[in-house]
């Protein structure tokens, strides 16, 4: 596979491509001039499928006439299995975002309980995942909060530990915490309590997630604040009311639908436009514990069963959790492909069902009757989210007459008041901040406060780990074990898709200054043989935005356009990231001035010159007669601060 983003549309004649296709299942991507991805697609015959596109027919829908008059080159995964090309398209979705395919807008994590069954003395702890340990995992629920407040009332009502102490090994090494004094911990750490007596605690609190015990532990409360109230014991009666609120209020979101004790997603869609809204319940053992919404980029042209069809493969390819069925409101394409694909990710059997009637039909329709009320409470909403987010990109794209821009990635260094440099990139899609991908990069190969070589460290680090994480990958990709089953190539396949953090590299590069830092990245690209269009953002004398600089020129821009205000964001970004990360270092002593460098320049020499000048650049541009002039140096001393930042092998910005 060619790495995506290559332009080869020049030496690419499709006619003779087409007839080299093979038989086999797989994935082909399609690009357009610019070598940007546009769609993706599996096929069970890579032949068939892809000339298809380039075969006359009136069958064709307004969309596919548009994508198939950009395609100018394609290419192709072969895999052993549909099964497998399933699972690697749904990862290249994902990962590419290609402007033809209906994408799911939101990526979104849910939380976990996770009961430490494994440990002798077991803690109830938030989790972000759910892992195939012994641990027992309830969830996942649609609230982290809801779910935080779900273990505070844990620990409150049964008294188990929050420490990470290795028990009983552990025991009586250390004085008992704050949690004991406070009556919210048993120390076991100390051996207060048993190991029978505390496992009965959390055989209480296991019964309590489960959701069987929520009268008798609502009567005992109640009981208990009616008893302290009259013993005239007012502040415990007050801890029993609100432990009673608590639980009444967590038991009420717990609401039993069935007595099939089933755990089950209900999922109903509802589509306007181009804009759609996926509402998906989940019931975990015959509870609802929650419910969420998605909203979804649709293609003029896509029809609802190909819009739900993409919903599932994309969200139940993110979600650590697959229950035991699916209610739609209809039936989807490649149904039984899906259903395996889905008992290969739970383990087990899934099913795929449409209900006809009674309380599950009932279900599915409350479900489409809150799809297309938040589609419309949140069409104004939308609309003006899109115009600052994709919006704002589209106008950037279109100043700078680029296409397919979605991932931008701004890069930024600080060296605050001599400091040691420090570098930060910060990442945007479709407009938005996304965090995750956020880096930071403490400058290694770079002495002294040069903001342009230690530009070109970090973009040479950045990118020289994203080619080896691709080539990585793409061997990976490539050579799967004879001996693994199609499921298990497909799951390898899912797994290396998201192999590193550099992995996916950007659509546009903005640079936080003019010409002399976008000249430094496109010196690191062409060093390093890639193609990635680099910009440039310009500020006035007042620090403030001013317009891009880009292929040469200054572009000015409209300063009360959304694509201004996004490249303003983007700047304050890069800005804050990296200042909040050198700040971080500085707080740990993991850095230290540069003038702590300088023969003879001891701490209060130090302190003198930074008293004196506002910044660095002012002692480096100072005389030896402006630096003996303050009282703490003498001849000898500022002249070795004027050579420290004047010697040839002295690197200077």
């Amino acid at each position: 596979m060619d790495t995506p983003g290559m332009e080869r549309s020049d030496v690419f004649d499709i006619e003779e491509e087409l007839k080299k296709l093979p038989s086999s299942p797989g994935v082909y991507l399609m690009h357009d001039a610019g070598g940007v991805i546009i769609y993706i697609g599996k096929a069970i015959s890579l032949k068939n499928r892809v000339r298809q596109y380039f075969q006359s027919s009136r069958n064709k829908s307004p969309k596919i006439l548009k994508m198939v008059s950009l395609i100018k080159w394609f290419e192709y995964i072969v895999t052993d299995s549909e099964l497998e090309a399933l699972v690697l398209e749904s990862n290249l979705i994902k990962e590419y975002r290609p402007k033809y395919n209906t994408m799911l807008k939101d990526d979104k994590n849910y939380p976990y309980i996770r009961v430490t069954l494994e440990e002798e003395y077991p803690r109830i702890l938030y989790s972000h995942t759910m892992k195939k340990d012994k641990s027992k995992y309830y969830g996942p629920y649609t609230s982290g909060e809801a779910v935080r407040n779900t273990i505070k009332l844990l620990h409150k009502l049964y008294r188990l530990r929050t420490c990470n102490k290795n028990l009983p090994r552990e025991q009586g090494t250390d004085r008992p915490c704050l949690n004991f004094h406070m009556k919210q911990c048993q120390a076991p750490c100390q051996g207060y309590i048993t190991k029978e007596e505390y496992a009965r605690s959390v055989s209480k609190a296991l019964d309590f997630l489960n959701g069987k015990s929520f009268d008798r532990i609502a009567g005992e409360l109640e009981e208990k604040m009616q008893k302290a109230a009259e013993e005239m014991d007012f502040e415990a009666a007050a801890n029993y009311r609100d432990l009673l609120f608590d639980v009444r209020k967590i038991a009420e979101k717990q609401k039993v639908t069935d007595s099939g004790l089933e755990d089950r997603d209900i999922i109903a869609l509802a589509i306007e436009g181009e804009d759609a809204v996926c509402q998906v319940f989940f019931v975990r053992e015959g509870r609802l514990i929650g419910r969420d919404h998605f909203h979804l980029a649709v293609a003029i042209g896509d029809t609802p069963v190909q819009v739900l069809t993409e919903f599932v493969k994309q969200f139940y390819s993110g979600t650590p959790f697959v229950p035991r069925e699916l209610f739609l409101p209809f039936d989807i394409e490649e149904r039984e492909l899906i259903e395996n694909w889905l008992g290969s990710r739970r383990g087990q059997k899934v099913t795929l069902r449409v209900p006809k009637k009674g309380e599950k039909h009932k279900l599915v329709e409350l479900a489409e009757r809150n799809a297309r009320m938040i589609l419309g409470q949140n069409k104004e909403k939308m609309k003006r989210e899109a115009m600052r987010t994709t919006g704002a990109v589209k106008e950037i794209t279109e100043l700078l007459g680029l296409s397919g821009i979605v991932r931008v990635e701004a890069f930024d260094i600080s060296n605050i008041s001599g400091f040691e440099s420090v570098g930060s990139m910060v990442v945007f899609e479709n407009g938005r901040p996304k965090r995750n991908d956020y880096r930071k990069f403490k400058i290694k190969w770079v002495k002294g406060p040069n903001d342009y070589a230690s530009m070109d460290e970090v973009l040479t680090r950045r990118f020289s780990h994203g080619i080896k994480e691709r080539k990585q990958l793409r061997q990976e990709m490539a050579v799967q074990p004879e001996e693994q089953a199609p499921e298990e190539q497909a799951k390898k396949v899912a797994e290396t898709s998201t192999y590193g953090s550099f992995t996916r590299f950007p659509d546009l590069i903005m640079m936080d200054g003019g010409k002399g830092q976008v000249n430094i990245a496109l010196a690191v690209l062409d060093r390093l043989q890639l193609h990635i269009p680099v910009c440039g953002m310009v500020k006035d004398d007042r620090h403030r935005t001013r317009g891009l600089y880009f292929n040469g020129v200054e572009l000015p821009i409209d300063t009360h356009s959304e694509g201004f205000r996004l490249i303003t964001r983007i700047q304050d970004e890069a800005h804050r990231f990296a200042i909040e990360y050198h700040r971080s270092l500085r707080s740990k002593g993991q850095v230290h001035s540069v003038l702590d460098d300088i023969p003879g320049i001891g701490p209060a020499r130090r302190k003198a010159l930074m008293r004196t000048f506002a910044s660095l650049d002012e002692v480096r541009a100072a005389t030896v007669e402006e630096l003996q002039e303050i009282p703490e140096m003498n001849r000898r001393s500022a002249e070795s601060v004027w050579k420290f930042f004047h010697a040839e092998d002295i690197p200077v910005s």
